[in-house]
């Protein structure tokens, strides 16, 4: 590709990428306004939030990846000029969202006998359930903000997600400080007051969501038949499934594995201190880490699109020019991590607790190290990935995601829990964990197999033929 072409495809991927970036940044900004709010409250219940989080969000990603996944769909009905898809295949998701949503509920029912036999301390397992049972009610508006947010992203209008989520940060905010400390009148619900700020934020994203799709014109939009697909399609539910659960498996099983990895800190012999600290890299990687996630998916609708319009070879492309500005971000990011840790540790300083505080903070700046290693590898996961769910291959994602990170990661934090310095072992494994999952997904793309898929039925996809498979 010369300089010129080059160029182009950058600005071009950028151009979709930056309002995602800007919104997944919104996201993270979010749940770091929730830890900073929570930190201020109790630094017990800044570690129970994070403990929280791993369990909530392992049938949360199932769910929201599953109905995001609809931008797949939409790209590669788009690339193919089929408009009239489109509507159907949003439709779809949020029938997905629904069902998944109210479902979740059931999970309250049992969150007092998981957190009890996850084995942490009864006060901390008392703020974990109700930080669960009141984040809860935020699963089936959020599986709605993804699948709406699939339809415009699929479609390359990106800007309209970033104001998606632009709102649910405001509310968010706001609920955090009304409902945490009880401001202005509000009630003081502590760590519930911060899940039932983030389901209120959910709420009021979807709302200004659909809001979006009623009334705004953009182009092309009669032509999707949003108003005409409410209908249930089974044969396109069916392709649905087939690809959107493992997209959204890959993320409930890193979620598990994740969440199980942290479960096994928290029961280290200074597992306060180790689940706090590992509460404060988390925090810290995730909102550096999503803005590459923007970029990912940016790349995800490209292949797509460029799939369905039967030019496999832009789609590789792009996926090169998107592992580049990633790697060179996160490279920058990072280093950031290793020269002003203080000035991230900073965000989190409890004066409450000065003991517990004062080991968290000798702990936390050697985790940010790993963190800095662990996010370059990272980018190139969501990079790869993405690029072959654009694709259609689900089902390879989500194999890497049940595979790997029980052998690298959580196995060895479990046996290494009684050494010396074992969390500095524990994100070592972790570290190794990503550089070959990085590796695996590599490999993956450069063998080519994802030129020929597509999620489209038979006969629908635009130039030759296509199998569809996964």
């Amino acid at each position: 590709m010369n300089d010129e072409a080059q160029t182009a495809t950058w600005k071009k991927l950028l151009m979709m990428a930056w309002p995602l970036i800007v919104a997944n940044s919104f996201w993270t900004l979010q749940m770091t306004i929730d830890r900073v709010f929570l930190g201020a409250y109790s630094t017990a219940a800044l570690g129970a939030a994070m403990g929280v989080m791993g369990v909530f969000w392992t049938p949360m990603a199932l769910l929201q990846q599953t109905s995001g996944y609809v931008a797949t769909f939409v790209a590669q009905y788009s690339g193919a000029q089929k408009p009239a898809m489109i509507g159907a295949s949003v439709w779809q998701a949020f029938y997905v969202s629904v069902v998944g949503g109210l479902l979740f509920y059931l999970l309250t029912l049992v969150s007092f006998e998981g957190f009890s036999a996850i084995g942490h301390a009864p006060d901390v397992v008392e703020l974990e359930v109700e930080y669960f049972d009141a984040i809860a009610h935020s699963a089936l508006p959020t599986a709605l903000v993804a699948a709406i947010s699939g339809y415009y992203t699929g479609l390359g209008q990106t800007r309209l997600v970033m104001f998606i989520n632009a709102v649910g940060l405001l509310v968010n905010a706001l609920f955090d400080y009304l409902l945490i400390f009880g401001n202005l009148g509000f009630p003081a619900w502590g760590i519930a007051g911060a899940g039932y700020a983030t389901a209120l934020a959910a709420w009021g994203s979807a709302l200004f969501g659909f809001g979006l799709l009623l009334w705004f014109r953009s182009p092309g939009k009669r032509e999707h038949a949003l108003a005409k697909g409410w209908r249930w399609n089974g044969e396109l539910m069916g392709r649905f499934m087939k690809f959107g659960v493992p997209s959204g498996l890959q993320w409930a099983l890193e979620g598990l594995a994740f969440t199980v990895f942290l479960i096994i800190l928290g029961r280290f012999p200074n597992g306060t201190v180790a689940l706090a600290a590992s509460s404060i890299a988390v925090t810290i990687m995730m909102l550096s880490i999503l803005p590459t996630i923007g970029l990912a998916q940016a790349v995800m609708v490209s292949v797509g699109q460029h799939l369905g319009e039967g030019r496999p070879q832009l789609a590789e492309k792009v996926t090169w020019s998107g592992a580049r500005v990633a790697f060179v971000y996160m490279l920058i990011l990072g280093s950031s991590f290793l020269i002003v840790p203080e000035f991230y540790l900073s965000w989190f300083e409890n004066k409450s607790d000065q003991e517990l505080w004062q080991q968290v903070s000798q702990v936390v700046p050697l985790l940010l190290a790993f963190v800095a290693v662990f996010t370059l590898f990272d980018s190139f996961n969501f990079n790869f990935s993405f690029a072959l769910k654009g694709a259609g291959d689900t089902r390879f994602v989500s194999a890497v995601a049940l595979i790997l990170p029980w052998p690298l990661m959580v196995l060895p934090t479990f046996l290494m829990k009684d050494w010396d310095n074992a969390i500095s072992w524990a994100w070592g494994a972790a570290t190794v964990y990503a550089f070959v999952q990085a590796a695996v997904f590599w490999a993956r793309f450069r063998g080519g197999k994802w030129k020929s898929m597509t999620v489209m039925g038979e006969g629908e996809a635009a130039g030759s033929p296509q199998k569809t498979t996964g």
